[in-house]
């Protein structure tokens, strides 16, 4: 069982931000699981970094089966008997760019609500007990400018224009489940807060305009506040947003 170096568990990391922000984790020294719904990939992505020297272990949890995210923190809780640092990571895009708000179909609200909010929520909630052992613990969850009401309502908002519900109502919610936990939490040492990646290039934003690298910092900054740090918070790269 680890006891002195930090432990962070990072979902949806096979691959873009989640994966960049395992290996940027890792590379500031602390021991970071890397969590895929397909443990293959997961093992992959894992050995990948280990080769670079990268201190990172694979563990497989699917944040929409209750089975898997209990199972993966029974494993954590027997291997590290703790937990230092929760990036909820994992989120799905999967609006019909050609349907208007009103069209998209039910499945699609669902299962985007099944992942980027009840996920979290239920991923959270499994991995709180670890996270009160740490002495400072932090939980990031990975939301975007697409959550903010404040922008959607503002004409002069660079996104006034880009209304893919499913998308950002999950994330405006994700965003108030961060607001209600970090009070919860308020006067213990875990800190929680939302960030904004940025329009980063990947595999699910092809029309992304900045890289993954500086995409996954603002996870990483998060983690990594010190015990005066913010909690309850939305920013991006170390900037205050708008709810």
């Amino acid at each position: 069982m680890n006891t002195t170096q930090k432990i962070a568990l990072v979902t949806g990391a096979t691959r873009g931000i989640g994966r960049e922000t395992v290996r940027q984790l890792a590379a500031s020294g602390i021991h970071t699981i890397l969590a895929g719904r397909d443990r293959d990939k997961a093992v992959e992505a894992a050995l990948s970094l280990q080769a670079d020297g990268l201190p990172v272990e694979a563990i497989a949890l699917d944040v929409t089966d209750e089975a898997s995210i209990t199972a993966a923190a029974e494993q954590i809780a027997r291997r590290h008997g703790r937990l230092d640092i929760l990036v909820n990571n994992a989120g799905i895009f999967i609006d019909d760019f050609q349907r208007k708000p009103s069209e998209q179909s039910l499945e699609t609200w669902r299962s985007t609500f099944d992942t980027n909010l009840f996920g979290v929520i239920a991923t959270t909630q499994a991995f709180l007990p670890l996270l009160r052992k740490s002495e400072s613990a932090r939980i990031v969850n990975v939301s975007s400018l697409l959550g903010s009401i404040a922008e959607h309502t503002d004409p002069q908002s660079p996104i006034f224009e880009f209304k893919v519900p499913a998308y950002n109502v999950s994330k405006s919610a994700l965003n108030a489940w961060t607001v209600h936990l970090a009070h919860e939490l308020r006067d213990t040492a875990i800190k929680v807060n939302a960030i904004h990646p940025g329009s980063v290039k990947t595999d699910m934003n092809a029309n992304g305009d900045i890289s993954i690298e500086l995409g996954a910092k603002s996870s990483v900054a998060m983690s990594l506040i010190g015990d005066i740090g913010p909690t309850g918070g939305f920013t991006h790269l170390g900037q205050t947003l708008r709810w």
